[in-house]
């Protein structure tokens, strides 16, 4: 078996934007769905309570169902009470007509953790020995990395290192 690589051409922007000719362009595609979903998302806000208004999200269009997502499983009854008049809305946008249904998601949105962060300390009792190894040191960038090191000593005033 032999491998060949395949030599594709670069095509130009307006070839794979394009609606209406024979090969179709796949971006054109995408990008015209995207800006479908946007408008439906825009609309919907509009006439949502503002209370949920940031919480239900359009997350897609396909076979005729809108998907909607949303980030608490309260909001979601609340949409399944409302799905009729959802509709409705939906059925105003000349590419939602054809809208048969909705589909319901809940995706929490979780919040992004920093790690704690780990602070060391170096006591006044190490920080005298390392100065006292470094006093001993020949190599000049070994001794000022160690006298640097002794310089991030704490001070007796730290209530969590007592003096020794």
């Amino acid at each position: 078996m032999s491998i060949k690589p395949k030599r594709f051409r670069a095509q130009p922007m307006t070839r794979l934007l394009a609606e209406n000719s024979s090969n179709a362009g796949e971006l054109g595609g995408l990008m015209r769905m995207a800006h479908v979903i946007d408008r439906a998302q825009q609309h919907l806000r509009h006439h949502l309570p503002e209370d949920v208004r940031e919480h239900i999200f359009v997350g897609g269009y396909r076979q005729g169902k809108l998907t909607l997502i949303t980030d608490r499983a309260v909001w979601m009854t609340w949409l399944r009470y409302e799905q009729s008049r959802l509709l409705q809305l939906l059925h105003q946008l000349p590419e939602f007509e054809t809208v048969t249904g909705l589909t319901f998601k809940v995706r929490p949105i979780s919040p992004l953790k920093t790690p704690p962060r780990m602070v060391r300390g170096l006591s006044s009792r190490a920080a005298d020995e390392i100065s006292s190894c470094a006093a001993d040191i020949d190599d000049p960038a070994l001794k000022r990395s160690l006298e640097r090191l002794a310089t991030h000593a704490e001070t007796n005033d730290d209530p969590r290192n007592p003096p020794t």
